[in-house]
C-alpha cells in the first residue's frame, strides 16, 4: 500500500514493479520481496540542490522536492570511473540517456545533484517526456485543449519529448534515420536533446567546481555516436575534446573515447542496475 501510494511520482513504472512484487507473494510465499529504490542515491544531495522554489511548507507537510531518479545506474557508472580515474575525490558526471534519461554530478562517490526531480518528467528531453518546462504551460494547455490536470500530465509524460517534436517516433534511431533524409522536425527534435544535455553538462561540471570525467551509458549514452559527438561538440573550453574515430567504433565494452589532449575523460561505460540492484538485496536479506 505504501508503494501504491508512490505511483504519482513514477506513473510509467510503480505500477509494473507492484504488479511484480503481488506475483511474486503469490508464487513465492514466505521468501522476502526486496524493493530497491532509484532515488536512494541521490540522498545525499544538499538542500539548495533538492529543494523547489516553492512556500517552505509545502516541503513541510506534502514532501516537494527533488528525489531523482536512476540512481542504481548512476552509482555504478560513477564507481566504475572512479576505478579509471583511480581518483577518490573524482567529480564525475553521469550521463544515463535512454528512453528514459538523466544526468546526475557525482562528487567523490555521492551524488551533487541530478536532471529529473519529484518525477522522472522533469529534466532532459526524452522518449515521451518533456522534459524542463514552464510550470505556466500547463495551466495554458488545459485552458487551449480544455484538459484536467491529470491528461496534461499524461500528455507531458506519454506524447511529448522526441515523439512530440518529431512526429515521427519515440526511438532516437528512427529520428536520425529521418534526419539524415532532411526531415527538419527530426532534426530539430535531435537538437533540442543535445542541447539540453549539454546545459547540464555545464550546469554541474559549475556545482562541483570542475569535472574530471563525462560518462555516457544506456541504449542511446552507450550507442548513439552521433549524439555524444554533438554534445561534447563546442566544450573544448572546458577541456573536453572527443576523439571522432574513436566515437564512431561500436562495441559493449568500456571505453575512453576523448582525445590524448583532452584535460577531461569522455567514458563509454555499459551500466548494469541488475548487478546493483542484485547486491543491494544481497546485502538487505543476508542479516
Amino acid at each position: 500500500r505504501k508503494l501504491e501510494k508512490l505511483i504519482p511520482l513514477a506513473p510509467l513504472h510503480n505500477p509494473a514493479h507492484i504488479l511484480g512484487i503481488k506475483i511474486c507473494l503469490e508464487l513465492m510465499p514466505g521468501k522476502p520481496n526486496v524493493a530497491v529504490f532509484d532515488t536512494a542515491f541521490h540522498q545525499s544531495m544538499p538542500a539548495c540542490n533538492y529543494m523547489y522554489a516553492i512556500p517552505y511548507e509545502d516541503y513541510t507537510e506534502h514532501k516537494v522536492r527533488k528525489y531523482g531518479f536512476h540512481g542504481t545506474s548512476h552509482s555504478f557508472v560513477s564507481k566504475e570511473a572512479a576505478k579509471l580515474l583511480n581518483k577518490k575525490d573524482s567529480k564525475v558526471i553521469v550521463c544515463h540517456l535512454g528512453n528514459g534519461s538523466s544526468i546526475c554530478a557525482v562528487k567523490e562517490g555521492k551524488s551533487m545533484d541530478t536532471s529529473m526531480g519529484l518525477t522522472p518528467l522533469e529534466g532532459l528531453m526524452m522518449g515521451t517526456r518533456c522534459g524542463d518546462l514552464d510550470p505556466a504551460v500547463l495551466a495554458y494547455l488545459m485552458e487551449k485543449k480544455n484538459m484536467s490536470a491529470n491528461e496534461v500530465v499524461d500528455y507531458l509524460n506519454k506524447k511529448s519529448g522526441l515523439l512530440g517534436v518529431s512526429g515521427i517516433s519515440s526511438d532516437l534511431r528512427e529520428i536520425i534515420e529521418a534526419s539524415a533524409k532532411g526531415d527538419a522536425r527530426a532534426s530539430l527534435a535531435i537538437d533540442i536533446q543535445c542541447n539540453r544535455i549539454k546545459k547540464y553538462i555545464c550546469s554541474y561540471a559549475g556545482v562541483m567546481g570542475g569535472v574530471d570525467a563525462i560518462c555516457f551509458t544506456a541504449g542511446i549514452g552507450e550507442n548513439a555516436d552521433l549524439i555524444r559527438e554533438k554534445v561534447c561538440s563546442g566544450l573544448e573550453f572546458m577541456g573536453i575534446e572527443i576523439d571522432k574515430d574513436k566515437n564512431k567504433i561500436r562495441n559493449s565494452n568500456t571505453r575512453e573515447i576523448n582525445t590524448d589532449s583532452s584535460r577531461v575523460k569522455i567514458f563509454v561505460i555499459p551500466t548494469n542496475e541488475e548487478f546493483v540492484i542484485a547486491n543491494d538485496t544481497y546485502n538487505l536479506t543476508k542479516a
